[in-house]
Formats: structure tokens, C-alpha cells, sequence
């Protein structure tokens, strides 16, 4: 065959290549993005988990399971936020599961567990179900970190169950009051800053949480986007709960009973959770610590993973 027909042969093939990726992106966008989150769980040593509790069928990633002395780690379990999943701490999961055991669920209603309609996906019922996650393990007490949302649930458990938690982590937690910053305003008026249903509202969002947002181009965005349109009635009723409810800082009134050793961190650049959340903790958990990080805002698992890891991994250590 002669070259310019083998040539021609290859453009044709690379064409029809493109189309079907570009056709595939179009229709099936969750796919592309799927494939990246395994990707990072390979990269973390990760893979998904599940079980049922406390009426919800979790789904969870774990890692440092594996090696044969994985039985003498530390078991940490990691809460995300609102709106979050278990993917927001697969960087973080790579750094921590070489010293210890991690599992990151996704909450009930979020993500990939169960939600059931007309339950209470407020703070309070969350961190009783949470309390129940933990427990089935079997292994309790555990390190319990949680960020945002996620961090006032832990709080919650860790105040009203201590003998659950041996060592606590807040991350940019939501429970307490601090200085009004136009993401608290916005929600006090009714608003959600949090609402995607466009991929320009998903990449406002970025701006948000992030000082440097990370790049994620189309087809990643486009799933996003669909995901979130599909939770947005649910999401809204959540932030009624946690953003304008009784419960908006339901961990504020609670906090003096939790006993475990409390680390407090926070990123300084911090839009969502100001950083003056910091100090109003501190006051109420006796003998908290800080660690507060530059060039990062509410995000700090995501923009500074290995900061994270060692700032946690310092303070269990």
C-alpha cells in the first residue's frame, strides 16, 4: 500500500476517533468524568465500599486497608461538605492511607447513598447517622475529620457521643457564628451562592471556593452541571436547614462538651466560613489548636492536599 494511502487511511481513522469521542462526551458526559475519579482512586490506593446503616445504603471510599500491617493503622473517617462527596478527599486520602485507615462516605442524600424522601438531612439527624457509620466498624473511638457542613456534623457527634471520637478535626466547619461575609448575607436573604444548574454558575462557584480555581474543562463540567441540576430542589432544601434553620449553629451551644483533642483547620482566604470562625471555636473547645493556611480558601483539601495531610497527620501524631 503506498504511503499517502496509508496516510489517508490514518487521518480518516483519527477523524472517525474524534467524532466518537467528541459524540460520547456529548451524550454521556459522566462518563469521562467517572473515568477521572478512578483515576484518582488508583492513584490514592482507594476503592469503593458499602453497607447499610441506620436505614441508608452508604457508599464509601477507603484506603490503607491493603498491606498486611493495615490492621495496626489508625482509622480516620472523612466528612464532606455541602454539596461535597467522598471524591473532594481522594488527594488527601493519597498522602494519609500510607500511615493510616481512611474511609471518606458519602453522607445520606449526597452523592451515591441512599436518600429517602421526606427525611431529615439536617445536622443533627446527620451526625446521629453518622455515629452509626462509625460504630459499625467496630473500632471506635476513631479520628473524625470534617469539613464545612461536614465539620459541624462531626462537632455535633463529637460533643454528643465523645466516646466515639478520640481526636477531632474541624475543617472551615459551619456551626458557629463569625463575621458576615457576602456568602453569609446571600444565604440569610434566601439565596443560595452554592446553586449550579448552568456550567457558568459552576465555575462561579469555583471562584468561590477556591483562590486559584482548578481548571476542568468540558466534558468534566458539563457532568458537574447535570449532577447538580438534578440535586438543586434537594439542595435547597437542605440549605434551609443548615443556612436559615434552628440549626444553623446548633454546634455553637454544644462545643463546650467535646472533650476529644481538636484541631482547627482553616484556610485564611476562606469566602464561605470566614476565618473568625476560628477563634469563636476556640473559645468553647478547651484546649483546641489552630492551623490556619495561606493562598487557599474553602477548599483546603482539594487546593492544599499535602499541607492538609501533614497538618492533620502532625496533630495525630
Amino acid at each position: 500500500m503506498k504511503a499517502k494511502h496509508v496516510r489517508r487511511i490514518a487521518w480518516v481513522a483519527g477523524i472517525g476517533l474524534s467524532v466518537a469521542t467528541v459524540s460520547t462526551a456529548l451524550l454521556m458526559p459522566e462518563q469521562f468524568l467517572q473515568a477521572e475519579f478512578a483515576r484518582l482512586r488508583w492513584l490514592a490506593g482507594a476503592d469503593i465500599q458499602k453497607k447499610t446503616v441506620a436505614d441508608h445504603r452508604w457508599v464509601y471510599l477507603q484506603a490503607g486497608f491493603g498491606d498486611e500491617n493495615s490492621s495496626q493503622k489508625p482509622l480516620v473517617f472523612l466528612v464532606h461538605g455541602y454539596t461535597g462527596s467522598k471524591e473532594n478527599w481522594l488527594l488527601v486520602m493519597r498522602e494519609l492511607g500510607r500511615k493510616y485507615r481512611v474511609v471518606a462516605p458519602d453522607l445520606p442524600g449526597w452523592g451515591e447513598t441512599t436518600r429517602l424522601e421526606n427525611a431529615d438531612y439536617g445536622v443533627v439527624a446527620q451526625s446521629e447517622r453518622l455515629a452509626e457509620f462509625m460504630q459499625s466498624f467496630g473500632e471506635t473511638p476513631g479520628i473524625l475529620v470534617g469539613h464545612s457542613m461536614g465539620g459541624h456534623i462531626s462537632g455535633l457527634l463529637a460533643a454528643r457521643h465523645p466516646e466515639l471520637v478520640s481526636k477531632l478535626v474541624l475543617m472551615s466547619a459551619a456551626g458557629v457564628e463569625f463575621e458576615q461575609n457576602e456568602f453569609a448575607r446571600s444565604v440569610l436573604k434566601g439565596g443560595n451562592p452554592f446553586e449550579v444548574k448552568t456550567r457558568d454558575q459552576f465555575h462561579a462557584q469555583m471562584r468561590l471556593v477556591f483562590t486559584e480555581p482548578p481548571f476542568v474543562p468540558w466534558p468534566f463540567d458539563e457532568a458537574m452541571v447535570q449532577r447538580r441540576r438534578r440535586d438543586a430542589a434537594f439542595e435547597a432544601k437542605v440549605l434551609d436547614s443548615i443556612g436559615r434553620g434552628p440549626e444553623v449553629i446548633a454546634l455553637q451551644s454544644e462545643m463546650e462538651k467535646i472533650r476529644s483533642p481538636t484541631l482547627l483547620l482553616w484556610c485564611k482566604d476562606d469566602r464561605v466560613i470566614d476565618v473568625s470562625s476560628v477563634p469563636i471555636f476556640q473559645a468553647g473547645i478547651t484546649g483546641s489548636q489552630a492551623l490556619i493556611l495561606e493562598g487557599c480558601g474553602h477548599m483546603p483539601m482539594m487546593a492544599k492536599p499535602k499541607e492538609v495531610a501533614d497538618g492533620i497527620e502532625n496533630f495525630l501524631q
